[in-house]
């Protein structure tokens, strides 16, 4: 009996671990090396934290790691043991980075507009390693994955919300200028938190309903490579059947797919949806002309 090659359980926990704990270096990197030295904040409790160590004189690491004790228990309450622990170990792990990078040298001063890109790309994808890997960087990060559950809403966005209100605390001590490039800086991590987060790619769904089906899932198989099923669908109005076709792609197949559907059809009815992922199957690359 063939046993494969999956990974053990206790091995992907190890692997989840460690990918969590680099997203939190990169982020504390990216706060450490662009972000302060430049009086741009971070958001969430991170942020209020940086606050808090420029008025009162605390270590920034130590005030990360107190602040964010009541979302930990919370994420523990709501979310779960899982997500409570690697929470904790990515938290624990961007206190440390912020300590030991706290005299590192900038890697950019002065330009606001780099500053702002550059440091927002590099926090984004720190927490988006974590986040994608089952813990949080912040304890806003746990409120957002609960509200998340909870209202029609991504991760990435209510992250996005709820620092609005932290901002409005940092330019008390960065000023109005220091908040707007704080929040320009996160709203940058918060795009490259959903990429990280829900997945590179970029796949989406197509749901197409057309009076000639078969010459269409014909012409997707050999133009695109891709195959496609049927739903059996019927019109309330006409009472008419038809058969729905599904297919999934990737985004670089977007506009071909279109071109084909206006070519055999263009009276068909489209539905287009983003996929975060795609498993199993035979979701492979083939030829296509």
């Amino acid at each position: 009996m063939k046993t494969g090659h999956k990974k053990s359980p206790a091995l992907k926990k190890v692997v989840r671990g460690l990918a969590v704990v680099i997203g939190a270096f990169i982020t504390a990197y990216g706060l450490e090396a662009v972000l302060i030295p430049n009086s741009v904040s971070d958001g969430g409790v991170t942020g209020l934290s940086i606050v808090g160590s420029e008025l009162i004189g605390l270590p920034l690491g130590l005030l990360i790691a107190v602040l964010n004790i009541p979302f930990i228990f919370l994420g523990y309450k709501q979310i779960g043991k899982s997500f409570a622990i690697y929470s904790v170990l990515g938290i624990a792990s961007l206190a440390v980075g912020t300590s030991v990078m706290h005299h590192i040298k900038p890697i950019i001063e002065g330009d606001t507009l780099l500053v702002t890109v550059v440091g927002g790309i590099i926090i984004g994808f720190g927490m988006g390693l974590a986040l994608r890997n089952g813990g949080a960087l912040d304890g806003i990060d746990m409120l957002a994955v609960l509200l998340s559950r909870k209202l029609p809403f991504g991760t990435s966005d209510l992250i996005l919300f709820l620092n609005t209100f932290v901002f409005v605390v940092v330019s008390s001590v960065f000023g109005l200028q220091g908040a707007i490039m704080s929040g320009i800086a996160y709203y940058i991590a918060s795009k490259v938190i959903h990429i990280v987060e829900e997945g590179l790619s970029g796949a989406k769904t197509f749901k197409i309903i057309t009076r000639h089906p078969e010459i269409m899932v014909e012409t997707i198989r050999d133009r695109l490579g891709r195959g496609a099923t049927y739903n059996i669908v019927q019109g309330s109005y006409s009472n008419e059947q038809f058969k729905e076709i599904t297919c999934v792609i990737n985004r670089l197949e977007e506009s071909k797919m279109k071109e084909i559907i206006q070519a055999i059809d263009p009276s068909s009815f489209i539905m287009v949806y983003d996929v975060a992922e795609v498993k199993g199957g035979n979701f492979k690359k083939h030829d296509i002309h």
